[in-house]
């Protein structure tokens, strides 16, 4: 098991949540990850990370897996531009790789933010530390678990 997947599932029990990560294969895509688990592409969490432009670390944005970030919105919440972060700073920060980000389970503390729309449903669906696994969860318990206030950032 990698230590990201090992990470991700510390973090779980840790919380007290069942460590339920299934693997999904190559699912690249919010809507193959739905496919593969066989729920709505919008429960799907996608974990879209940006780099504080004047702080210089890395945030969060918890989306829906068929919306989209608006860069406006977000950088409004973080108080500050963002840019693309690039994959060492998401690795340095979070420990994990882009594609496997999960919410959950980073190496460091990182703000974060949460689309509402993942709030409308009773499990939600993240990735698991890895491109290829993922783990249910209840909204509630993820806003919990990350302290990302729920807020509208998306297209």
């Amino acid at each position: 098991m990698s230590k990201s997947l090992s990470r991700v599932r510390a973090a779980l029990i840790a919380a007290g949540q069942s460590d339920d990560i299934r693997e999904v294969g190559a699912a690249r895509t919010a809507a193959e990850a739905a496919e593969a688990v066989g729920c709505e592409i919008d429960q799907i969490a996608k974990s879209i990370i940006f780099r504080a432009e004047e702080t210089g670390t890395a945030v969060l944005f918890l989306t829906a897996g068929g919306n989209h970030v608006d860069r406006d919105k977000a950088s409004a919440l973080a108080a500050e531009p963002l840019g693309k972060a690039d994959a060492g700073l998401i690795r340095a920060q979070t420990g994990f790789a882009i594609g496997g980000v999960a919410p959950i389970g980073h190496l460091n503390p990182i703000r974060a933010w949460c689309d509402p729309r993942l709030t409308e449903f009773e499990v939600i669906w993240a990735a698991a530390g890895t491109p290829r696994h993922v783990f249910p969860l209840d909204p509630r318990v993820l806003l919990e678990l990350t302290g990302a206030p729920v807020a509208d950032f998306t297209q």
